[in-house]
């Protein structure tokens, strides 16, 4: 790749120049990516791989852990964190049983998550307008 240091500096700028809000929606893309590249690893029977991305996506399951605020977001952070840790018992089984319904469930979940979290961004644009 001639120009991968160009692009690696604007892959670096893109996470450094991000607002809070912005960074977590980019943590969910991350995940739900990598998810989806597991669930291909599987079909092909590339179980290698499909660890390697079920692994990524637990990280940036542990990143969101690390993100919450307990103090200040009370209930919600509580129930937010339950759901991470759901969703990291659903990732071990689904990487241990290699069950696609479990990846489906993940999915699922960050989906809903991830809209949520775009909705918010949105609302809290308007209210900046």
């Amino acid at each position: 790749m001639p120009n991968k240091a160009g692009y690696q500096a604007y892959q670096k700028n893109r996470f450094e120049t991000a607002s809070p809000h912005r960074l977590i929606l980019m943590l969910y893309e991350g995940a739900l990516k990598y998810v989806a590249q597991a669930e291909r690893s599987l079909k092909d029977q590339d179980i290698a791989a499909s660890n390697r991305m079920l692994q990524k996506v637990q990280d940036i399951i542990y990143e969101l852990i690390s993100t919450l605020d307990m103090k200040q977001g009370g209930q919600i952070a509580v129930n937010l964190q339950s759901l991470y840790f759901y969703i990291i018992e659903c990732l071990v089984q689904a990487n241990l049983q290699k069950d696609y319904e479990k990846l489906r469930e993940v999915v699922d979940i960050l989906q809903g998550l991830k809209s949520a979290w775009e909705q918010i961004g949105k609302e809290v644009a308007l209210g900046q307008a």
